[in-house]
């Protein structure tokens, strides 16, 4: 009797190298993005938000409409980004005003902050969608933002806003990667945050606090610094700067004019926080879990 032999062929896996994977991660968004009928994108100006403006604008056109929310604890800077990216990609841009400091539990400070943020501003954007016949609203959350503390979520979720980019498993470094080949002059635009995360939780957040912290920050800008948050804790002005922009705010010229700088805006005493900058510091004093 004769015996046969068989040979058995192993199936290899093929993992996307980075660049596949991302490709597939873009298209997926596109995908997602196609499937909406019409959509109102919250549009900060930050690079994630923005992002999604643009790509969203070129898969819906004027389906896309991209609001700004104006406030008291929302940025200049921010406010010009995403006039400067509404003007480059000639979006379907509007700008209107939210009023979380007007409400009281907003300027408590307590932990969930956050959430009357955003329950103010997607109640704005809902009954804007409601009002124009626009079906979805849109937020810039990422892949990233699944492990953060962001009470906002919640309220994202009771106002049934969808997160496309974290739908689609984008990272903050792949959105970066992805509106630098889109030719987004902000595509490496440091991270930002509303100025009511400088004040640290119980505090209250009151608009002469955010002017103040505003002016400091400016004051810091103007010095060439990229990366930092001015913390304010009453009297004292704590600077948060990245590590590698550590050793030129320690330069005693340069200390000097931060230090003015940042006195000039209102503060008694200005300490540099050695732990350099890093996200959400003022959450280190919380024992929190992340809201996904």
């Amino acid at each position: 009797m004769r015996s046969s032999t068989r040979t058995r062929t192993k199936t290899k896996t093929v993992t996307p190298t980075r660049s596949e994977g991302l490709a597939l991660k873009a298209a997926r968004l596109d995908a997602r993005l196609g499937e909406l009928e019409s959509v109102v994108v919250a549009f900060s100006g930050g690079v994630d938000s923005a992002f999604l403006a643009v790509t969203a604008s070129r898969i819906l056109g004027p389906r896309a409409l991209a609001v700004t929310a104006a406030s008291a604890s929302y940025p200049a800077t921010h406010h010009q980004l995403a006039l400067r990216v509404a003007r480059e990609f000639s979006l379907c841009h509007e700008v209107i005003e939210t009023s979380e400091l007007a409400r009281p539990e907003y300027r408590a400070n307590s932990a969930n902050r956050c959430y009357f943020c955003k329950d103010e501003l997607f109640t704005r954007l809902s009954a804007l969608a409601a009002e124009r016949g626009i079906a979805h609203v849109l937020d810039g959350n990422n892949a990233d933002d699944r492990g953060d503390y962001r009470p906002g979520r919640r309220a994202a979720r009771e106002h049934g806003v969808l997160s496309p980019l974290d739908e689609a498993d984008l990272t903050k470094g792949d959105i970066r990667t992805l509106a630098r080949e889109a030719g987004m002059s902000t595509w490496d635009e440091p991270a930002s945050a509303c100025l009511s995360s400088r004040i640290p939780y119980g505090s209250e957040v009151t608009d002469e606090k955010l002017r103040q912290i505003e002016r400091a920050e400016d004051a810091v800008r103007t010095l060439g610094f990229r990366v930092f948050r001015v913390r304010h804790h009453d009297s004292l002005a704590r600077l948060e700067i990245a590590r590698d922009e550590m050793a030129r705010a320690l330069d005693p010229i340069v200390s000097e004019r931060l230090v003015a700088g940042v006195k000039a805006a209102g503060y008694q005493f200005v300490s540099l926080d050695l732990q350099g900058y890093r996200l959400g510091s003022l959450n280190e004093a919380l024992r929190l879990r992340p809201v996904s």
